[in-house]
């Protein structure tokens, strides 16, 4: 049974008031979407400055977050961009498809990240020199985590050099798209886009 609140008037048991229908819970920040929204705001910073001259004052108000929630949800400044230097999740969802559909689907999300998602899956490694040692940590991670895990899936010769190829075919997309922001490039439609470049990329991954 609903307990009245202070002010209303009894109701027969069982009853229930027409506030109380249509009332809505306070919203509530959600936790998933404030760690994305960090974790998007230090992989833009990550792509625009050295590593040591982030702040994690900076990745907060990039974020709309107070910095102190940051240190709650990661711990410390490292151990976010330990995340952020980290291609696990990022190849997980770029290689989600069958092979002979890959080259089409790894397009496609790229050009979708970028333009509603607001995240590049990989095109933050170009940026790497920027960074020093963290530069090499993510230079590592990138071969093993995307380059190696893509050249697992390949079959016939030279899986590795084709699994590279098909990358590098990529990250120029990316780059022309998301840094030199070509104006036909982003006027076009993206599944026009897909099917004029993907054949480029699936090109290398079943020659």
């Amino acid at each position: 049974m609903i307990t009245p609140h202070p002010g209303d008037t009894a109701s027969p048991a069982g009853a229930r008031h027409e506030d109380d229908a249509t009332r809505t819970p306070a919203p509530r920040r959600d936790a998933e979407a404030t760690k994305a929204a960090i974790l998007r705001a230090a992989r833009h910073l990550l792509a625009r400055h050295a590593h040591a001259d982030i702040t994690l004052k900076a990745v907060a108000e990039r974020a709309g977050v107070s910095a102190p929630l940051i240190l709650k949800y990661f711990g410390n400044k490292d151990a976010l961009f330990a995340r952020v230097m980290s291609f696990e999740s990022d190849a997980e969802a770029l290689l989600d498809a069958p092979l002979p559909d890959l080259g089409r689907h790894m397009v496609r999300h790229l050009l979708e990240g970028q333009t509603l998602r607001g995240a590049d899956p990989v095109l933050r490694i170009v940026f790497a020199p920027l960074h020093g040692e963290q530069g090499d940590i993510l230079r590592a991670n990138f071969r093993t985590q995307v380059s190696e895990r893509l050249a697992g899936r390949l079959t016939g010769p030279d899986a590795g050099l084709r699994a590279e190829l098909a990358v590098a075919t990529l990250l120029g997309l990316g780059v022309m798209y998301g840094i030199a922001r070509g104006t036909h490039l982003r006027a076009a439609e993206i599944e026009d886009i897909v099917d004029r470049y993907a054949p480029a990329v699936q090109n290398h991954l079943t020659p």
